[in-house]
């Protein structure tokens, strides 16, 4: 285990995933990158959190997911005493007005189109790990 905190991905897509983490490992994170592959998945981590496993310091979230959703697996998240203060950054596809209005309306702390490019990708790894990992100041729990 590591002395930093994890990043939580929330990704259905198997070529995403690999490309995230490929982004961060290019980028030496410091940060673990747990894998939850669809919104129930995500939802599993809950007890384990709940039990005094360390939350992570962000959770990269995609919305179009099977079983459960992004906007489902946000809503829990937010809603939950201990968990609603972890940022959640949704990482899609979607440009919707509506996705994007009802993932801020939920609590998103961010909202990121994922760029199709590898360069472009990479560049918004670094703009994460940054920003989330490195300069943003978590509540202590």
């Amino acid at each position: 285990m590591t002395a930093y905190p994890p990043i939580l991905l929330v990704e259905d897509n198997p070529v995403d995933v690999d490309l995230t983490l490929r982004a961060f490992k290019r980028r030496k994170l410091a940060n673990e990158v747990l894998v939850a592959r669809d919104g129930e998945e995500a939802l599993a981590w809950i007890p384990r959190w709940e039990a005094g496993e360390a939350l992570p310091t962000v959770i990269l979230l995609d919305l179009n997911m099977p079983r459960v959703d992004g906007l489902s697996v946000l809503r829990v998240l937010k809603t939950h005493p201990r968990l609603r203060s972890v940022p959640v950054v949704i990482l899609t596809t979607s440009k919707e007005d509506r996705d994007v209005s009802t993932a801020y309306d939920l609590g998103a702390n961010s909202y990121i189109v994922k760029p199709v490019e590898f360069d472009k990708f990479m560049e918004v790894a670094q703009q994460i790990e940054l920003y989330w990992c490195v300069f943003n100041e978590m509540p202590r729990v």
